[in-house]
């Protein structure tokens, strides 16, 4: 019987253990795939001295199994950060943010020696876009934002749509801000992109994942975890 997409996403959280070394200080994502891997942190014989978290649901988790989590001010390096991704290309290239804890996660990707994405099979593409694209914005920008996008970034346009809570109120983020995620995008130059929506006023982050590319990829397939090294 094949695997589920949550048994696969289990195994590669549990496969993630391999890249943690006892006693260091680690930056753990956000996800249903990154909740695997937390709950194998506290299976872990040797602890971690530490964790820098990206939101503050991993943050419960983490502190619900006696791990003690710090403000990413209050470290300079992490050893590796571990998360996961809602399209991974390639060449190792993300959309990320399909959680909304995109601009945490950017912070602490970049603080972290190496990134190792864990991803079920679904995942993975040949070219970025089809997962619509989550850029946090604030809220006065909205409007001048989704024109940007209309209007075309790089060459491609897409159709920017404000993301709503379960109460049909925007959602907030746990910055305070807003999420427009923006549908029909097909993104051939990943790092350009990224740098050209980050310029637009407004845009607090662009959930493409490119200067903060993954280092490794933990992929769960039918026939195991498939390790990618870009």
């Amino acid at each position: 019987m094949p695997l589920s997409q949550d048994e696969l996403k289990a195994r590669v959280g549990r496969a993630a253990i391999d890249y943690v070394r006892p006693g260091t200080v680690i930056g753990v994502g956000t996800g249903s795939t990154v909740a695997h891997f937390i709950a194998a942190l506290g299976a872990m014989p040797e602890r971690i001295a530490a964790a820098v978290s990206s939101s503050e649901r991993s943050t419960a988790a983490l502190r619900a199994l006696g791990i003690d989590v710090l403000d990413a001010n209050d470290v300079e390096h992490l050893d590796v950060y571990v998360d996961g991704a809602d399209e991974v290309d390639p060449s190792g290239y993300l959309i990320k943010g399909g959680g909304g804890a995109l601009t945490r996660e950017k912070i602490v990707a970049a603080l972290a020696q190496r990134f190792v994405c864990i991803v079920d099979a679904s995942k993975a593409v040949p070219v970025l876009g089809a997962f619509p694209l989550p850029v946090e914005v604030v809220p006065m920008a909205e409007a001048s934002v989704r024109r940007r996008f209309a209007g075309g970034v790089l060459g491609t346009s897409g159709d920017a749509v404000l993301r709503l809570a379960s109460d049909g109120t925007p959602y907030v983020t746990d910055n305070g801000q807003h999420i427009l995620d923006v549908h029909g995008l097909r993104i051939a130059d990943p790092v350009a992109f990224e740098s050209a929506v980050n310029d637009i006023p407004g845009v607090v982050t662009v959930g493409v994942f490119a200067h903060q590319k993954a280092d490794v990829c933990l992929l769960g397939t039918a026939d195991g975890v498939r390790t990618i090294t870009y």
